[in-house]
Order: structure tokens, then sequence, then C-alpha cells
């Protein structure tokens, strides 16, 4: 999977060179480019952001360096990337549209700034990237970096080779549904706090049953919207 990143702040993204993601860009898993919006400007102070039209606070990112860099990293990959731009206005970002996107063969990241980037710039995009601005949460960032990141390990984790043992993506939150359920290790017994009966018992079929139980537990008490 290629992943490109485009954003003000390129130094931000550093963070994808550790942990599994880092390791799987060295092993040619993940071909993951990170580009600095700034380079795509014409102007001597590298201008990115004028004032809104119609009025108010705070700036807009200009079209054409968006432009420019999107066609950059378009014309150097294949013929129709996802373009996915960070934003509290977006589609709710989920375990199951990371498991879709996963399945795809190149993403491009726009992480906007101030308040947001030239609508214009979307539209004219949609020509030639599939377009899904994406949200978090119900609240608002600086920028798109911090969710660019967070979506990258989401989507990245996915991917064929990233994870050295697969079978740990199964029963992990969210994956059908609900939260995982509580997971424990040794000792068995610590500061007067015991593991679980059941865990220690190697009946298989009574662990299942437990965690499955735990499981609609832990989900009705702290996300009571994800049942049915």
């Amino acid at each position: 999977m290629r992943i490109d990143v485009v954003s003000i702040f390129p130094e931000y993204l550093s963070a994808l060179d550790l942990s599994l993601i880092g390791k799987a860009r060295a092993q040619g898993i993940l071909d993951v480019r990170v580009h600095d919006l700034r380079a795509f400007t014409t102007d001597r102070h590298r201008t990115v952001d004028d004032t809104p039209y119609g009025g108010g606070a705070g700036m807009v990112m200009l079209a054409e360096p968006w432009a420019q860099a999107l066609e950059s990293v378009r014309d150097d990959g294949d013929a129709r990337p996802t373009l996915l731009v960070p934003s509290p206005a977006g589609r709710q970002f989920t375990q199951a549209l990371a498991g879709e996107l996963a399945g795809r063969d190149h993403l491009v990241f726009a992480c906007g700034r101030y308040e947001g980037i030239d609508e214009r710039v979307l539209e004219w995009a949609a020509e030639s990237f599939d377009v899904i601005p994406v949200s978090l949460g119900d609240y608002v960032l600086n920028g798109g970096e911090v969710a660019s990141l967070a979506m990258i390990e989401a989507i990245g984790r996915l991917v064929p080779g990233v994870i050295g043992n697969p079978e740990s993506l199964v029963e992990e939150s969210h994956s059908d549904g609900l939260l995982e359920y509580p997971a424990y290790t040794k000792p068995s017994v610590w500061r007067g706090r015991a593991v679980p009966e059941v865990l220690l018992s190697g009946n298989h079929a009574a662990i299942a049953a437990w965690r499955r139980d735990q499981q609609l537990e832990r989900t009705r008490e702290r996300r009571p919207d994800l049942l049915p």
C-alpha cells in the first residue's frame, strides 16, 4: 500500500518512522511518503493561506498549492487514489472504514490547518480522486496531522504483514461491533487482586463464554450506543 501525506508541518509526521508502522515502512510493506505543502507555493513567502470570502475569523488554505501537491502525488501513483481529508465536518472514522481503506492501493491524506482548505479543492479533486472528508469524533483539532497519524495507524495495522500475529486483530475492540474483553497476565495475584478463576481453568469453552459476557457488559457500560 502507498500512503502520501501532505502537510505544512511534515516533521509532525516523523512518528510514522516508529513502532510497527515504521517497521512496515522499512520492510516495504507500506510505502509512506510525506510532502511539504509549502514546496508547491510560487511566491517568496511560501504563502499557503488567505482571508475568507464573506468575512469571519481565521484564514483559509489556498487552492492552488493544494492542487499542485495533489497533482504531484496523483501523477506519480495509480489512476485514482483515495483522498482522505481530516475534518470535523467529515464522515465518522470507524473500524469498518479502516478495514475498507486497508484494501485500497493508494491513500492520500490532506492535512488542513486554520479554517480548512478552500472547498473548491475537494470539488476539483473529485474528478480524479475518491474524496472522503473524515472525522475522528465530535471535537476540533488544530490541524489534520494528529487525525492522519491515528488513521494511518488504524488502517496500516490491518494491511497483511504489518501485524506479526494476525490472530491478534480478531478479538479487538470494534472488530465484531463490541468492546474488547479485559486482559490479564502473570502473576495470578497482584497486590491482593486475583485473575478471574475461569481464565486459570483451562476450559476453553468457559473462557470464551466469559469473554463474550465481558464484552457485552463492558459495551453496555461504556458504549451502549454500539448495542442493537
